[in-house]
């Protein structure tokens, strides 16, 4: 018995890290990394509320979906399904599309660190780097493999983020002001920094692996809440650190660039930071981010195929699951876009799907306690949840005109 007890232990924390690094490899991907180099050149310290803004969506969004998850034991677009009639259907379609725009913009993130990395072109990187994730995802072993490098990969991402955040010697205490008081508030950026960090297939990620792990029910809720509201503080105070340095650098009065075709401003700022180093490094981490993306983008985008074809085998999953990154590299190579301006678009773009799949999990939350087994899901929790979703509604309205204009970049 305590053989088995101790057994179940391991196999659940397993479970739970490797859902905490789905989400936070999904949610501080190449995207992310972008948008913060983008907006902070744009807006200086006054950017620092949006990332607050986006750590207290993330909180009440992961917090709810999560746990909703594991109480139905239903993937997201089942359960919507469920709730009511066809919308389950919606929810994939816009998941699955914005899946697809967002590893898009992986493959533009993967061509970018390349191209800091090696200097490489960047449409070449990404080509490469699209071929290399289809290899991957093609081998079980190789896959285990990409588990275990995902930590190392994240405390080497940490780490050099910290370096570069003491180098860059940001002016912390205009941060913190503009942290509350920002002189400014833009929803575009708002919208397209929690869409790159919350919106879209990632809202799914860390509770569709917990799903497919096995670690749901009403017995699994308190490990689950607490894995969940460790995976937000880690990658909100990379969210953070990564800001101050990029902050740094403005604020020291380095242009970074982030109009034209070529621009890679986050590589910029590394570089104007810790010199030739702060750029390789750079590049080795936005590469990493990037391929660690394209799978995770991958994996949960096609976990809603199920909706459509509930007796797909893990085969036949795997297979939708290397045409889905194939598609992605066709789509990346046939268009003109700016690689950054693409990484914007695709964040933009995964914000204005978030209001949709959190609605219909609010609603869940307040009607439907009998596809929760008859819990009584926490009220404070949903009041936040309708809250949020109410906000990011509106966010959403706001930005669908800014958002599109991202591809026009130029």
């Amino acid at each position: 018995m305590t053989q088995t007890t101790l057994e179940f232990t391991k196999t659940r924390r397993a479970s739970l890290v490797a859902a905490i690094f789905m989400m936070a490899t999904s949610a501080i991907g190449p995207g992310f990394i972008t948008q913060t180099a983008t907006f902070t050149a744009k807006m200086g310290a006054a950017f620092a509320f949006g990332i607050l803004a986006s750590i207290l969506i993330d909180f009440v969004v992961q917090l709810n979906i999560w746990r909703i998850v594991t109480l139905t034991r239903m993937r997201a677009a089942e359960l919507a399904n469920k709730a009511i009639p066809g919308s389950g259907y919606l929810l994939a379609v816009l998941v699955i599309f914005g899946g697809l725009v967002f590893n898009v913009g992986n493959i533009a993130g993967a061509g970018l660190g390349l191209n800091a990395l090696l200097g490489l072109d960047a449409k070449w990187g990404g080509g490469l780097s699209a071929l290399l994730a289809i290899g991957i995802f093609s081998s079980h072993r190789a896959g285990l493999a990409v588990d275990r490098m995902i930590v190392w990969l994240g405390v080497i991402m940490i780490g050099l983020t910290v370096f570069v955040a003491f180098a860059s010697n940001p002016p912390l205490g205009e941060a913190l002001y503009q942290t509350v008081l920002p002189d400014q508030i833009n929803f575009a950026t708002i919208t397209t920094i929690v869409g790159g960090t919350v919106g879209g297939y990632i809202t799914y990620a860390g509770a569709h692996r917990l799903l497919d792990r096995g670690t749901t029910g009403e017995e699994n809720l308190e490990a689950v809440t607490r894995a969940a509201l460790s995976g937000i503080l880690v990658t909100g105070l990379m969210r953070y650190v990564l800001f101050l340095a990029i902050l740094g650098v403005v604020a020291s009065g380095v242009v970074i660039d982030t109009s034209g075709q070529g621009a890679n401003p986050a590589a910029q700022a590394f570089q104007a930071a810790a010199g030739q180093f702060g750029l390789r490094a750079f590049g080795l981490i936005l590469w990493a981010a990037a391929i660690t993306s394209v799978i995770g983008a991958a994996y949960t985008s096609i976990s809603f195929i199920s909706v459509f074809k509930p007796d797909i085998t893990e085969q036949g999953r795997n297979r939708a699951t290397t045409v889905f990154i194939a598609v992605s590299l066709l789509v990346y190579v046939l268009m003109g876009t700016a690689p950054a301006a693409l990484l914007l678009f695709a964040g933009g773009f995964n914000g204005l799907i978030l209001p949709i799949g959190l609605s219909l999990f609010i609603y869940v939350g307040w009607r439907r306690s009998d596809m929760m087994g008859g819990y009584h899901y926490p009220r404070w929790l949903l009041l936040l949840g309708a809250l949020t979703c109410l906000l990011t509604w509106y966010m959403a309205i706001k930005s669908i005109g800014p958002v599109f204009a991202f591809l026009n970049v130029v």
